[in-house]
């Protein structure tokens, strides 16, 4: 997961719901960065008071680079996936971007954390995300 207080129109001009982009992401230079590797799932996270919760779903489509800049292809949700919707599953209550909203990139969900996810996203959005 990368979180952003940006809204994804401000991190790709255009970028509209529906849509699949390729962005640059920077990722803290943490053990973190050895566990990532290309194709897996990645989500964008908004934080702020403007529309929090999950914006894009997709995988990252590189590995770090050493000014810890990755790659991601990310879908843009045609409805983004609400913080308040989402902590009221108690499996999601503790993710770690609820926990440490001020954490850096990149930040993780549990399997168990993904559930409640993965059960609000439409099949078109799974598939536009390559999680098919």
């Amino acid at each position: 997961m990368v979180k952003t207080a940006a809204p994804p129109s401000a991190l790709a001009a255009g970028w509209a719901p529906g849509e699949t982009r390729h962005l640059q992401r920077c990722l803290r230079p943490t053990y973190r960065l050895a566990l990532v590797a290309p194709g897996q799932r990645c989500l964008l996270w908004l934080s702020g008071a403007r529309e929090p919760g999950v914006h894009a779903v997709g995988v990252l489509a590189g590995v770090p680079g050493g000014d810890g800049r990755v790659e991601v292809a990310l879908h843009r949700l045609e409805e983004p996936l609400a913080r308040a919707e989402l902590l009221a599953e108690p499996a999601f209550a503790g993710a770690e971007v609820v926990r440490v909203p001020i954490g850096a990139n990149p930040s993780y969900l549990t399997a168990a954390q993904l559930a409640p996810v993965l059960a609000r996203l439409e099949p078109q959005a799974r598939a536009a995300a390559g999680w098919v």
